[in-house]
């Protein structure tokens, strides 16, 4: 890895050594604060803005992404073309993924899509990008999750969306948290309360009243410094 790349592990209450692997192989390792995957990328996104990072990458955890198309994911940000990066399955190459996996993804894509008023591909992708402005000002405001309400806060925060086409494999061990009923019970409320928060400008996670973008910042962003949460 290179030397201006930091890799941080949030061990979300891990029972199968994740932690001193992480530690072994040098990276650094913090506990999650609260309990779910949207609190293990709100906590990746904190420790790497304490630090410094001029661009926070989080990649999940499970295998599914491929590490080695970071700087695909940052290179828009360094140019100064967007805060925000997503890399995209369905503009990329999708090795394997369950039919019905693939239709929930293309259905909730859809809505995100008509939320934010973007051209959105791939509203659940776990492997994105931020900006330090962006990655300061993010919002997640529940537990289980963050896809949605992380685009919707900050695309309409002002922040710039931009995809760049990522290749999907296929989890080799284990299996997904995600279940529909759940999904939809937890997710759908948690996005009507992010609309709602961007709308009135009620402060969430962290203050709203400030988080605008702004363009003089684009020489912190050249920084080399690059910070990669994978929760």
């Amino acid at each position: 890895m290179p030397d201006d790349v930091l890799a941080l592990v949030v061990d979300d209450h891990s029972t199968d050594g994740t932690a001193d692997l992480a530690l072994a192989a040098g990276a650094k390792v913090v506990d999650c604060i609260g309990t779910g995957l949207g609190a293990a990328v709100r906590t990746g996104l904190l420790e790497a803005v304490s630090l410094g990072a001029a661009v926070v990458v989080f990649c999940d955890a499970d295998g599914e992404y491929d590490p080695a198309e970071l700087p695909a994911l940052v290179r828009p940000i360094l140019d100064g073309e967007a805060d925000y990066v997503v890399g995209s399955r369905f503009a990329g190459r999708i090795d394997r993924m369950h039919p019905h996996r693939r239709l929930g993804n293309r259905v909730l894509t859809v809505a995100v899509r008509l939320l934010a008023r973007r051209p959105v591909t791939d509203g659940q992708s776990g492997f994105r990008a931020l900006s330090a402005e962006a990655a300061a000002c993010a919002e997640i405001v529940h537990d289980y999750n963050y896809a949605q309400v992380l685009t919707l806060d900050l695309v309409r925060k002002g922040f710039r969306y931009a995809e760049v086409p990522i290749t999907y494999r296929f989890r080799e061990s284990g299996r997904s948290f995600v279940r529909l009923p759940t999904y939809l019970r937890r997710v759908v409320p948690a996005v009507i309360r992010a609309l709602r928060r961007t709308a009135d400008g009620t402060p969430g996670r962290r203050p709203s009243s400030t988080c605008t973008p702004s363009r003089s910042a684009a020489a912190a962003r050249t920084d080399p410094r690059t910070s990669s949460a994978a929760s």
